[in-house]
């Protein structure tokens, strides 16, 4: 996938699909606004652990992995899921190995 390629995300909108690996998607109730804020907020995050690695910085490091994933998890990417059926979390586990292996494999490129 180039970076100008949307990623496959599973039926149910809950992962999108990176390298046969499935990251929970951001939370699509969010409001618009928040959501480019929130994203915003992660992109400032994770420029600051760019430069406090290359700093080596281990105070400003933790600082910006802190703010990472606070931003990750106010958008639903990270921490509980955002939805409320019940149905468990399959983040970061392959998607062959969950119960989208059948959707995955009917994929041209799963």
């Amino acid at each position: 996938m180039s970076k100008d390629q949307e990623p496959v995300t599973t039926p149910d909108g809950r992962y999108i699909v990176v390298r046969g690996r499935l990251w929970r998607a951001a939370n699509p109730l969010l409001d618009t606004e928040v959501r480019e804020e929130l994203v915003k907020d992660l992109m400032s995050a994770r420029r600051a652990v760019r430069a406090a690695l290359k700093a080596r910085n281990d105070d400003d490091l933790s600082s910006a992995r802190a703010r990472v994933q606070a931003a990750k998890e106010a958008l639903g990417e990270r921490g509980d899921p955002w939805w409320s059926d019940g149905t468990p979390d399959f983040n970061r586990r392959m998607v062959k190995n969950t119960p989208y292996a059948a959707w995955w494999q009917g994929k041209p490129n799963g």
